[in-house]
Formats: structure tokens, sequence, C-alpha cells
């Protein structure tokens, strides 16, 4: 990344208090600073980047909320409130994945998804959502713990699911509960991929650590 733009006169760490993307725990290129000058700033140690243009103060624990408001950031404004981030995306948000390269994004199968595809750094799923399968974190719609870890064992290869799975099922605040997830799966209408996604929770079963 660039870092040519200085950073601000002050010394210190950056001032306390809102900007216009969100709390003051995480900051983003806006009114109070440029992105060049928040890049600066982490390369000073005076700030440390999040997820692509969020920023937040060295020490700051990545909650769920300023992971889903980091991403935020990546996705078009026009369009923030018809995807959901899912499938490794929403588990690196739970905090039981890495940093997605590119950002998986749910879109709604009755809706329009022609005006989306567009969408850089994104990558689309168009699919079914029910009532319960979305929460909404830090000014982002989130797939549900549960449909999250569903759709990475349908879609996601074992390599990266099960870790993010072990994960998911040991973390008590996501409630997400092996045998519950094993009924969801088999309960999905015949799809390509459910038998090994069978498979997967079998793993997890027989190596639960």
């Amino acid at each position: 990344m660039a870092t040519s733009s200085p950073a601000p006169a002050a010394a210190g760490p950056a001032a306390p208090g809102h900007t216009d993307n969100g709390p003051a725990e995480l900051y983003s290129p806006g009114r109070v600073f440029s992105w060049p000058e928040l890049q600066a700033m982490a390369a000073d140690g005076i700030l440390s980047q999040l997820y692509q243009r969020g920023y937040m103060l060295p020490g700051t624990a990545a909650t769920p909320q300023l992971r889903a408001r980091a991403a935020s950031f990546a996705v078009p404004p026009a369009i923030r409130q018809r995807v959901v981030a899912g499938r490794m995306t929403a588990a690196w948000i739970y905090g039981c994945a890495g940093e997605p390269d590119r950002l998986a994004l749910l879109v709604d199968a009755t809706r329009r998804v022609s005006s989306l595809r567009s969408t850089r750094g994104c990558t689309l799923h168009e699919v079914r959502l029910g009532p319960f399968d979305v929460v909404s974190l830090g000014g982002l719609m989130v797939s549900s713990p549960l449909r999250t870890a569903l759709d990475i064992a349908l879609h996601v290869d074992a390599e990266r699911a099960l870790p993010a799975l072990r994960k998911m099922l040991a973390a008590p605040e996501l409630d997400v509960r092996l045998r519950l997830l094993t009924l969801a799966v088999e309960a999905t209408p015949r799809v390509p991929h459910k038998k090994a996604a069978l498979e997967k929770l079998s793993a997890l079963q027989a190596q639960p650590g």
C-alpha cells in the first residue's frame, strides 16, 4: 500500500470521537482522515488495519461488530442493505476464520441481482434466506451463526470448512450445536454437496478437537 501522504501533525493516537463512518474505535477514509493518512498512521504504529479501509487503535478488541463495520466499508453504500455477508466472510466476522481476500455476499433470490454484478472485491451468491437467517452487526447484514455454519458445510472445501466449523461449535456465544447443524443439513433440499457436507460433520464428531 502507498503511504506517501504524511500523517497528521499530532504524534499521538487518533483523537477520540465519532467519525462520519462509525464509532471512535474504528476509522475509515472520510471527513476526519484520508486513506493515505490512515495508511501512514498504520505504518507508524498509531493505528492498526482491521480490514481493507477499516483501522482501529492498537489494543482495541476486534469484536464481531467492528469486523462487520470494517467489512461494510468495502461494500458500496447503494447496495449495503441488499446484501448479506455470508460463508467464510461471516465466519471471519464471528472470529472463526481468517480475513477473507474477497467478501462473500449473499443475495436473496427474490431480489434483482443484475445491478450488483459489477461489485468489486466481492463474490455474490444468489440464495434463499429465511426470516431467522440474517442478523444485523455493525451496520451490515450478516448470516446468522447457524446459517453460516450450514453454508460453510455445504459450499466450502473441507480444508477450510473444518477449522472454521470447529471454532464455531466451540464458541458458546454463537450457540451452534453439531446435532442441530446436522439436522439442518439433512433438511436441506437435494443439493450437489449435501453428502460431502454430512461427511464433514461426521469428521467433526469423530475429531471434536
